[in-house]
C-alpha cells in the first residue's frame, strides 16, 4: 500500500514538472521584438540656409553635410521621424515668410535615414496648391513616407491614418496644424487641423487598426514659449482620453518638458516641444532642440517602453571657405571637443546645453539624456 502511494505520489510529482517545464519552453517560445524610434523637431530652411546648401561649381544643391554628423544617430535608429516646417513649392527658392526649399532636401534627408516626415504645419500652404502638392510629389520621389498634408479627400481616405509596421510592432501615426497663417487650404487639397471632432473620429479608425502603439504629431502651441500651455494641457489630456498613447509637439521652436507617466493604467508619453531641428534663428533657446528616442519592446502580444531619452541637437554655423554653413551637433558628442571648433567652445553652444539641461532637470518626468562616450565610441543613458 505504501509502494503504491510513493508510486502515485511520484506519478504526480513527474507530471507538475513536466506541465513546468512545458510552460517554461512555451514562454520562451514568446516572440520578442524591439523597435527604436527617433521624433525630431522642425526641419526650416531660411534663405541663408539655402544659401548655404548651394554649390555655385556644379550649380547644385545638397544638403548632406548638414545633416552627416546626427546621421550615425539617426542609421542607428529603425524609425526616424520629423516635422517638415516648409514646402517643395519650386523656383524662386525662398526662407521666412513663405517657404520653398529645393526638393535635394528630401534626398539629404533620406539619405540621413529620415523616412518619415508628418507635413501639417502652420507653413503647409506658403506656396498654394504648387507648394502643397510638389511637397508631396517631392517626398514621394525621395521616397519617404509622410502624412498631414493630402492631394484630396480621396487620398487622404486611403492613406490616413499612417501605419508604420517593422520588426512585427505596429504603430499608427496621425497628424494636425492649428492653423496655416491664415493662408486658404486650397480646394481640393487638405490640410489636417486641429479639430477635435476630426481628431476623435481619427483615433477611433487608429484603433480599428489594431496598432502596438498610437502615436499624435501636434504643430501646436506659442511660438518662444518655453512652458506648455493650457491648450496644448487640454489637448494631449483628451487624446490620451480618447486612446492616444504617445503625442509629440512641434511649433514653439523652442524646447518644452516631455513626460512619461500613467494615465489611466496605460504607460503614455508627452513631448511637448522639440525644438529646431535646423533653422537659421540663431536667438537664445532657438538654436537647439532635442530628439527624443523610445525603444519599444513586444513580448507575447504586448508593447512596453523599454528606453526612452533624448539627445541635445544644436545648429553650428560657422563660415568656411568664404561660404556660410550649417552643421547639426549632437551636443554630448561635441561638448568638451574644443578642438572641433578650433580651440574654444561657442558660448552660444554651451548656453544651449545649460539652458536645456536646467528645463529638463525641473520639468520632465522619466526621460534622461543620452550621453556620448568617446572611449567606446557610443550613447548611453545618463543615470
Amino acid at each position: 500500500m505504501k509502494i503504491k502511494r510513493s508510486l502515485q505520489k511520484l506519478g504526480l510529482g513527474f507530471l507538475v514538472f513536466l506541465l513546468s517545464a512545458c510552460a517554461v519552453a512555451e514562454s520562451k517560445k514568446q516572440t520578442i521584438s524591439q523597435l527604436s524610434l527617433l521624433f525630431v523637431g522642425d526641419i526650416m530652411q531660411h534663405d541663408p540656409q539655402i544659401q548655404a546648401a548651394y554649390d555655385p561649381k556644379t550649380q547644385t544643391y545638397s544638403y548632406d553635410d548638414s545633416l552627416k554628423y546626427v546621421k550615425p544617430i539617426f542609421e542607428a535608429t529603425d524609425v526616424v521621424i520629423g516635422n517638415l516646417e516648409l514646402t517643395f513649392g519650386g523656383k524662386p527658392y525662398k526662407g521666412y515668410p513663405q517657404f520653398s526649399a529645393p526638393s535635394e532636401l528630401a534626398t539629404g534627408l533620406k539619405n540621413a535615414g529620415v523616412y518619415y516626415l508628418v507635413t501639417a504645419n502652420n507653413h503647409s500652404c506658403d506656396r498654394g496648391k504648387k507648394g502643397i502638392e510638389g511637397t508631396l510629389e517631392a517626398l514621394d520621389k525621395a521616397k519617404i513616407v509622410h502624412t498631414g498634408t493630402f492631394k484630396n479627400q480621396k487620398q487622404r481616405d486611403k492613406q490616413y491614418p499612417l501605419i508604420v509596421e517593422k520588426n512585427g510592432i505596429r504603430l499608427v501615426v496621425l497628424n494636425y496644424t492649428y492653423g496655416t497663417n491664415g493662408l486658404p487650404i486650397p480646394e481640393p487639397n487638405i490640410v489636417n487641423l486641429i479639430d477635435r471632432d476630426q481628431i476623435k473620429k481619427d483615433l477611433t479608425l487608429a484603433k480599428l487598426k489594431l496598432p502596438d502603439k498610437i502615436i499624435v504629431f501636434f504643430h501646436w502651441g506659442m511660438e518662444y514659449q518655453r512652458e506648455p500651455n493650457q491648450e496644448q494641457k487640454d489637448l494631449a489630456q483628451f487624446c490620451l482620453d480618447e486612446g492616444a498613447d504617445w503625442v509629440i509637439g512641434s511649433h514653439p521652436h523652442v524646447l518644452q518638458k516631455m513626460e512619461k507617466f500613467n494615465h489611466k493604467g496605460k504607460e503614455v508619453l508627452v513631448v511637448n516641444s522639440l525644438g529646431n531641428f535646423v533653422s537659421n534663428q540663431r536667438d537664445r533657446y532657438r538654436d537647439g532642440a532635442a530628439m527624443v528616442k523610445v525603444v519599444l519592446e513586444k513580448v507575447g502580444g504586448l508593447a512596453k517602453i523599454k528606453q526612452s531619452g533624448y539627445y541635445l541637437t544644436w545648429v553650428y554655423d560657422p563660415y568656411e571657405e568664404g561660404r556660410h554653413r550649417f552643421y547639426i551637433l549632437p551636443a554630448a558628442q561635441y561638448e568638451k571637443d574644443k578642438e572641433f571648433f578650433g580651440g574654444e567652445l561657442p558660448l552660444k553652444f554651451v548656453q544651449s546645453i545649460k539652458d536645456a539641461r536646467e528645463l529638463f532637470l525641473k520639468q520632465n518626468k522619466d526621460i534622461r539624456e543620452y550621453i556620448y562616450n568617446p572611449e567606446q565610441v557610443n550613447w548611453r543613458l545618463d543615470k
